[in-house]
């Protein structure tokens, strides 16, 4: 609803009367007339994060203890949309739209297959102005988030659109956090300062230190993760020193928290820890990774009330701040700060993202389409939920990756998928306009979308065991989630006691495989993904296997066990208290 601002209209006319008088007095008398700039200067922050190239506008409402309305949300033509109608109620100069990482990476069809061109395609449009990066924005290694930040074709599929080779991003991706090795010099710069309102706002852009151990070793091989308070500190400290008092840093790192999107009930560590130790000179953490929705206000070192925030996921939700800053000073006026979350509803579609999304359809359409699999029932459990339990959708990926292994293709006998991997699970409800339980190839790109290739290996099972237990680690290195589960494969079982203290969570004796227990000093043949095997998510049980043999992509194994596996179902439990 539109209110009418009686202050400004009766400002405003005021101001035309004084004109008016102004015009037949002497040029002396003006100047002595005219009216003082306000003392606060009003800045709109628009924020989101954990974006992952969802373009479409397929996604589900937030979930119910999020969003109890149960509000249709999400899709680029409703986030463009959504920024705009916020922008207009400060006007031109007033607005900056932030981001707090993992704007790609972990994509959905539409954006993955083209190395998040379309993503990035959708954010210049969205006027976005700067971002953190995450962890997901080094999926593919340090020199494809180069490409992504500055442009040019890629090295292996070239230029999708000839006559319009890839820009790179008109945002600036930052981070502070990530240092290249031996020159300690960061990869992509580290703060960036803005001019709104009239007055200077300097941001931080952060990753979670613990990004080395979320994606393939070898691609961050160059790069260090910094710790984060410390990163900030310093930082703050550096742009106070040039002269930039107001400072907001974007963060991929977060909590958990049990009200809706723009509560704040019982707010996890890290978030909560890293708020309280970060400098006080900051006067806003933007945060994301764990993909929820929340409006917090968190007491910093000096006990002064901060705003740390975040826009839950996918574009489904904009965090909203109003920040005050005085224009002598230029200091928050932290007393006066707020926050509000706003869904991203579906009321009007933005024409030119329509039109990006119908381009890069033009390219994926035929593929996208190809119906590859059926199931008769949902099977459900993907990254979006809980990923400390074994879900019907990360066994079932178990057992696509035990097939693609077994026998002649690398002789495994047990599989593991950790269900953070598992980016979108199977419900019935068509996706893409499919029918009801077929799996199109779009589908199946969701679910595996990062190119990992099967591995198997030998693992003895004090070794197995030992993965196992790693599932539960409450270490910085697994930040905001301590319990990790894996998915298992048909034929092997277990137990897992959680009232045990760490490492001793499975259940003595209780390994089974094809019903025959597990002998620790044996040998067995294991299958998971590259990501695993060089000890991803912290599991690094798995660097100890041997005689390691490579295999297909993750994807194509995916499609093929699904087209030989029609009718398929959601797997009964194979994991006892977990």
């Amino acid at each position: 609803m539109t209110r009418l601002n009686v202050r400004a209209l009766g400002a405003g006319l005021a101001a035309a009367a004084t004109a008016a008088t102004l015009a037949s007095v002497p040029a002396t008398a003006s100047a002595a007339t005219k009216p003082a700039k306000p003392k606060l200067a009003t800045v709109q922050l628009l924020s989101f994060n954990d974006y992952h190239g969802h373009l479409e506008a397929t996604d589900g409402p937030l979930s119910r203890a999020q969003d109890p309305t149960q509000t249709p949300v999400g899709g680029a033509e409703y986030l463009a949309m959504k920024l705009a109608a916020l922008r207009d109620t400060v006007g031109d100069g007033r607005s900056l739209t932030v981001a707090a990482g993992d704007l790609i990476g972990g994509s959905t069809f539409l954006s993955g297959l083209f190395h998040d061109e379309p993503s990035v395609e959708t954010l210049n449009a969205m006027g976005l102005d700067v971002s953190s990066v995450g962890n997901h924005e080094f999926d593919e290694g340090t020199q494809e988030l180069l490409r992504m930040q500055h442009g040019g074709c890629h090295p292996e599929d070239g230029c999708y659109f000839p006559d319009e080779p890839y820009q790179g991003a008109d945002f600036q991706w930052l981070a502070a956090n990530v240092v290249k090795k031996g020159t300690g010099e960061s990869l992509l710069p580290g703060t960036s300062i803005k001019k709104v309102s009239g007055v200077k706002v300097g941001f931080i852009g952060m990753t979670l230190e613990a990004t080395n151990t979320l994606v393939s070793p070898a691609g961050v091989a160059s790069v260090d993760f910094k710790d984060e308070v410390e990163t900030a500190n310093a930082q703050a400290a550096a742009l106070k020193a040039q002269g930039v008092e107001a400072i907001v840093v974007l963060l991929h790192e977060g909590g958990y928290q049990s009200g809706t999107v723009n509560g704040c009930t019982g707010i996890s560590a890290p978030i909560a820890q890293i708020a309280a130790q970060m400098s006080a000179e900051v006067d806003q953490i933007i945060s994301g990774h764990t993909h929820q929705g929340y409006i917090c206000s968190l007491p910093d070192p000096e006990g002064n009330p901060r705003l740390v925030t975040s826009a839950a996921d996918y574009g489904r939700a904009v965090t909203e701040t109003t920040l005050k800053i005085d224009r002598r000073t230029g200091e928050v006026d932290r007393a006066s700060a707020v926050a509000v979350n706003h869904l991203v509803d579906r009321a009007a579609a933005d024409p030119e993202q329509t039109d990006i999304i119908a381009k890069w359809n033009s390219l994926a359409g035929p593929l996208k389409a190809k119906v590859v699999g059926t199931h008769t029932e949902d099977i459900l459990g993907d990254s979006s939920g809980n990923r400390g339990i074994e879900t019907p959708m990360a066994d079932l990926v178990a057992d696509a990756i035990l097939w693609g292994t077994a026998g002649d293709k690398g002789g495994a006998q047990i599989a593991f998928m950790n269900v953070g991997g598992v980016r979108e699970d199977l419900p019935m409800a068509p996706k893409y306009g499919e029918g009801a339980g077929e799996v199109t190839f779009a589908e199946a790109y969701d679910v595996a979308p990062f190119g990992n290739l099967l591995n198997s290996l030998d693992l003895t099972g004090a070794q197995i065991e030992e993965v196992l237990e790693q599932q539960y680690q409450p270490i910085a290195a697994r930040g905001s989630r301590p319990m990790l589960a894996l998915g298992v494969s048909e034929g092997f079982t277990y137990e897992w006691d959680a009232s045990q203290p760490q490492g001793s969570r499975v259940v003595p004796g209780s390994m089974i495989l094809n019903g025959a227990p597990i002998d620790l000093a044996a040998t067995y043949r294991v299958g998971t993904l590259s990501f695993l095997a060089q000890g991803g998510d912290s599991f690094s049980a798995f660097t100890q296997g041997t005689n390691l043999l490579g295999g297909p992509e993750d994807l194509a194994n995916l499609v093929d066990y699904l087209e030989v596996h029609p009718g398929l179902t959601a797997p009964e439990s194979r994991v006892a208290g977990l």
